[in-house]
């Protein structure tokens, strides 16, 4: 990916001077021109496509952003209400993921959405302990992380 990415900056500056104009709007067309030429040339690199990454890494960010919402307006109501009748738990969440950061990057978003904490990862990285502030269904909370947390990871790191 990162050869990728020097290989788009060089043709936009080698775009640059080809061109006998160095304004910063002949440098973006050079770029643009070169994301073209690194697309088509796309097989004869190891790693797919760069630019699919980036865009993973914005929808993860956009999917944090989104379950920070979500989970700040529920921890609001759970604190609001006049009856606390919350079911805390802590539960065991199997993943995937294999790389360290990749399991830092999946705990730190738990930990950082209101009302969850990750308390422990276990030794062979295979399982996440996640306290909750209610819980209802324990599988329903793993398949929702599985599914949210985990596999837009996933699409960033592979």
């Amino acid at each position: 990916m990162a050869f990728q990415i020097l290989l788009n900056v060089f043709l936009g500056f080698l775009w640059m001077f080809f061109t006998v104009s160095y304004e910063p709007v002949t440098f973006l067309k050079g770029y643009f021109l070169g994301l073209v030429i690194i697309f088509s040339f796309r097989r004869f690199f190891q790693s797919r496509f760069y630019l699919l990454r980036v865009i993973a890494a914005i929808n993860l960010v956009l999917l944090f952003i989104k379950e920070l919402i979500l989970s700040n307006i529920s921890v609001i109501k759970l604190v609001l209400k006049p009856k606390l009748d919350i079911r805390p738990g802590i539960f065991a969440l199997p993943t995937v993921l294999e790389k360290d950061w990749e399991i830092t990057i999946l705990a730190n978003l738990i930990t950082l959405t209101p009302g969850t904490l990750v308390v422990d990862v276990s030794e062979d990285n295979k399982l996440l302990y996640i306290h909750a502030i209610d819980i209802d269904d324990v599988e329903d909370a793993i398949i929702a992380i599985k599914d949210s947390f985990e596999k837009a990871i996933m699409e960033v790191s592979r």
